[in-house]
């Protein structure tokens, strides 16, 4: 037995503890679930109708290839007739508290249909490097609230956790700026992957070509996994990096939404590092994709609030459980489970921690962060900056 089994053997498990807010929970014919939804909806409706005003600046060249603009026309009528509908309910279901939010659904749809709504015509678009993604920012969020937080609520490891839990806000905005700057990570990302050009190499990538697309996805996997993994762990164990990594390790209710906490420096370098092996290996364009889908829907789900066991898949893949342990800020799972994709590199170099019986009960950092997106954008500013007044106090 070596010295992380004992300490696993020896260690306590305890059992999280949710509070449970009634005040604050969502439930059927109180009309805060209509009143929100209005909200919601009337918010993506007139961030839509502004994009189709403005394409070139606020969507991106990428994520138009994806999709046919004018049948997602049709699903913006449908998203604004909606909205209306439920702010109009909300104010049949409530006495006075959330009728706030169902007129404020509907003003913003209202404001969505005096710019053209739905009818926008939709011709071609000038191409621009930079720009604000806000299609990928709508589709994103739509996606996730149908495919995970339903997830959350049919699957939910802890009942009592709620959907708009502690901080909710403050992960929000980092899931907003994330896919808002898709375009300038991307340019960040090719700039930095350009200086490789010197290790590619032409008979490698036609061979990598030359096999099966399914075969060139798990080499993507791998390699990629590989470089996150480093990169991740480097984020922890080299003290000038951590302060940054602290960032995204500061959340204390972990749930769909935990995962797009993070530093903005940690965010452009991560996308930038893993651009590397993808540019290299050269793979098959329909390889890419389904390697980006995968990644993107993996790397919500294992930050989800879910208790599925996930079965064989939890030997090979990393899963919500395994990496909740990675989030753990009790003793034996600090500095644990790295891997992004797979658990092989976690296991190889001995990083692995998942006693599968348990779950972790304390969530966060061991020195709690600021709790704002100000205070945590500052934090490693103000670390560094105490220990440069420490070593020449000296």
């Amino acid at each position: 037995m070596d010295t992380s089994e004992q300490m696993d053997s020896e260690y306590q498990y305890k059992q999280r503890q949710v509070a449970k807010n009634k005040g604050k929970e969502f439930r059927l014919g109180e009309g805060r679930i209509s009143g929100y939804c209005s909200l919601m909806l009337g918010g993506l409706s007139l961030l839509a109708v502004i994009a189709y005003l403005y394409p070139s600046m606020l969507t991106t060249t990428e994520l138009r290839k994806l999709y046919d603009a004018e049948q997602l026309q049709v699903v913006l009528k449908y998203g604004m007739y909606t909205s209306i509908g439920l702010g109009f309910l909300t104010f049949i279901l409530n006495n006075g508290k959330y009728k706030f939010l169902g007129l404020t659904g509907i003003s913003l749809t209202l404001v969505a249909f005096l710019l053209g709504g739905y009818q926008i015509p939709v011709g071609p678009v000038e191409p621009k490097e930079l720009s604000l993604g806000v299609d990928w920012l709508i589709l994103a969020f739509l996606g996730s609230i149908v495919v995970f937080v339903s997830l959350e609520k049919l699957f939910p490891k802890y009942k009592d956790q709620l959907i708009m839990r502690p901080e909710w806000g403050v992960d929000l905005f980092y899931f907003c700026f994330n896919h808002l700057a898709i375009s300038a990570i991307l340019v960040f990302a090719n700039y930095h992957v350009s200086h490789f050009d010197w290790a590619v190499s032409a008979t490698l990538q036609q061979s990598i070509r030359d096999i099966p697309i399914w075969i060139q996805f798990v080499v993507i996997v791998l390699c990629a996994d590989f470089v996150l993994y480093w990169e991740h762990r480097a984020y922890h164990e080299i003290q000038l990096l951590w302060p940054i990594h602290a960032v995204h390790h500061s959340i204390e209710n972990i749930d769909w939404l935990a995962g797009s906490r993070g530093h903005f420096v940690q965010v452009f370098s991560e996308r930038a590092m893993v651009m590397i092996p993808l540019y290299l290996l050269g793979v098959e364009q329909a390889a890419l994709n389904i390697y980006v889908t995968f990644a993107a829907l993996q790397a919500v789900l294992i930050h989800c609030n879910v208790g599925i066991s996930f079965g064989p898949l939890k030997y090979i893949l990393v899963t919500p459980q395994f990496h909740h342990w990675h989030h753990s800020s009790e003793k034996p799972a600090i500095d644990t489970n790295y891997s992004a994709h797979t658990i092989v590199f976690d296991r190889l170099f001995k990083t692995y921690h998942f006693p599968k019986q348990h779950w972790p009960a304390d969530y966060g950092t061991t020195q709690r962060l600021p709790r704002t997106v100000v205070g945590q954008t500052l934090y490693p500013l103000k670390v560094w900056g105490k220990r440069m007044k420490r070593r020449y106090a000296k």
